[in-house]
């Protein structure tokens, strides 16, 4: 993708990627979230959700990232977000780092109250069942997720969606 520093894991299935990152994850909490980053097109402005997103707060930066339909990567202070996209072959747009999204901005400068984990579990079978996003709980009140929104991201704001099973993390 271009993206300096990246350098995915991807993990399939809510034990190994909470075995992986939970107690990191839990560890932001009391932080304020202090930036973000997102990949959009120069041309048009629009995200290109197959990158990953960045939060940064209080100088860690996650790095989260959903590919297939199935797997998440979670990446830890890697990506430099300053540094130009490069050997891009995606298309013929111009990608580049934006740092505000209005979905994200009212979270900036806002603490972290605590981050789970949330598992798609719906009542019917459907091809995103065991998919995990990754919660975001501010001190406000508020939640941002980034979710896998089957072979890229996606970012809900709100309460989530009741066929999510929540699996608090703890330090």
């Amino acid at each position: 993708m271009g993206i300096s520093g990246f350098e995915p894991c991807f993990l399939t299935g809510i034990g190994a990627i909470r075995q992986a990152h939970g107690p990191r994850l839990a560890a932001l909490a009391g932080r304020r979230l202090t930036g973000l980053a997102l990949v959009r097109f120069a041309e048009d402005g629009d995200w290109y959700a197959d990158c990953p997103v960045v939060l940064d707060f209080d100088g860690v930066q996650v790095e989260v990232c959903h590919w297939k339909f199935d797997e998440l990567s979670i990446g830890w202070d890697t990506i430099d977000t300053a540094a130009t996209l490069t050997g891009w072959e995606e298309s013929e747009f111009t990608p580049e780092w934006s740092h505000s999204d209005e979905r994200m901005e009212p979270f900036v400068g806002e603490e972290l109250r605590e981050v789970a984990l949330l598992e798609w579990r719906p009542s019917d079978r459907d091809l995103a069942v065991g998919t995990v996003a990754v919660e975001f709980a501010f001190a406000s009140g508020g939640c941002l997720r980034i979710v896998n929104g089957l072979d890229e991201n996606s970012i809900e704001v709100g309460t989530a969606h009741p066929d999510y099973v929540r699996h608090g993390l703890v330090r």
